[in-house]
C-alpha cells in the first residue's frame, strides 16, 4: 500500500512561535480569499489548546485588515460537545469568551450547534445551517480548517475504529459513544474535511510525538482518523513544535520567528 503524501510539515521551536505563525497564516489566507471572486473567508476551528493559542495571537494578526474584512468571515466549528455554551467543555463557549469577544465577526456568520436539541437533531440542525451558509456547494468547502490530533490519532470527534469513519453521505454526524468525555458530540465528517481548500493540523508537546510518527511515516492497513484527512484538491499542512516532531525522520521545514 503506497503511503499518502504527508503534506507540508513545519516545525517551530516553541508553541508560542507556532501560534504566531499560525495566526499570520490565517490572516494571509483570509486576505487572499476576500480578494477573490467569492469575497468571503470560511474558517473552521477545533477546540482544545487551539482556543488559547488563537485567542493570544489572532486578534493582532487580523487587526490591520479592519472590521470590514471580518464582516465577511464565516466561522464554523469542526466538532462540538453537546453541552450548554457556558459549560467548560463547550468549544464555541470558550471561543466566544476568549476570542470572539475581541474579533468582531457578525454573530449571524458564526455557525453553532443548538445544544438544547437531542444529539441526532443537533447534528441535522448544524448540517442545515452549514448548507445555508455554503449555498452553491454540494458539500461545504471551507477555505481553511484548523484541526488537532489526539494521542490516539483522533481528529474532530472521529475516533479510531469508529463506524463514523465510513460515513460518506452526511456532512455532519452525531456521536453518542465518544471514548473521550463528554460522550455526546456533533462532528464534521471526512467528506467535509477532505473537501477543504486548506487543512492545517496543529500538534504540540511530547505526548503527540509517537502518533505523529505513525501518521506521517508509517504505512498502516488501518490508518488512524487523522491519517485519513487527505484533501482531494486542497493543501494539507502540519504545524508542530519541536517536542511533537522529535521522532520524525521525514523531511520538514524548521521555522523560527525570533
Amino acid at each position: 500500500m503506497a503511503a499518502p503524501a504527508p503534506g507540508l510539515i513545519s516545525v517551530f521551536s516553541s508553541p508560542q512561535e507556532l501560534g504566531a505563525s499560525l495566526a499570520q497564516l490565517v490572516a494571509q489566507r483570509a486576505a487572499c480569499c476576500l480578494a477573490g471572486s467569492r469575497a468571503r473567508f470560511a474558517l473552521g476551528l477545533s477546540g482544545g489548546s487551539l482556543v488559547s493559542m488563537l485567542a493570544r495571537e489572532l486578534p493582532a494578526a487580523v487587526a490591520p485588515a479592519g472590521p470590514v474584512s471580518l464582516a465577511r468571515w464565516t466561522l464554523g466549528f469542526c466538532d462540538e460537545r453537546l453541552v450548554p455554551f457556558d459549560h467548560a467543555e463547550s468549544t464555541y463557549g470558550l471561543y466566544r469568551t476568549h476570542l470572539l469577544s475581541r474579533l468582531p465577526i457578525p454573530e449571524s456568520q458564526v455557525i453553532t450547534i443548538n445544544p438544547e436539541l437531542p444529539v441526532e437533531e443537533a447534528a441535522e440542525d448544524y448540517a442545515k445551517k452549514l448548507r445555508q451558509a455554503f449555498q452553491g456547494d454540494s458539500i461545504p468547502v471551507f477555505d481553511l480548517l484548523i484541526l488537532g490530533v489526539g494521542p490516539d490519532g483522533h481528529t474532530c470527534s472521529l475516533f479510531p475504529d469508529h463506524p463514523l469513519l465510513q460515513e460518506r453521505e452526511k456532512i455532519v454526524a452525531p456521536i453518542s459513544d465518544s471514548p473521550k468525555p463528554p460522550p455526546q458530540r456533533v462532528t464534521l465528517t471526512l467528506p467535509v474535511l477532505n473537501a477543504a481548500r486548506t487543512v492545517i493540523f496543529v500538534a504540540t508537546g511530547e505526548g503527540k510525538a509517537a502518533i505523529l510518527k505513525r501518521i506521517l511515516e508509517d504505512q498502516e492497513e488501518n490508518p488512524v482518523p487523522a491519517a485519513l484527512v487527505q484533501p482531494h484538491t486542497g493543501k494539507l499542512c502540519w504545524f508542530l513544535d519541536e517536542a511533537a516532531a522529535r521522532l520524525l525522520t521525514v523531511p520538514f521545514e524548521k521555522h523560527s520567528t525570533l
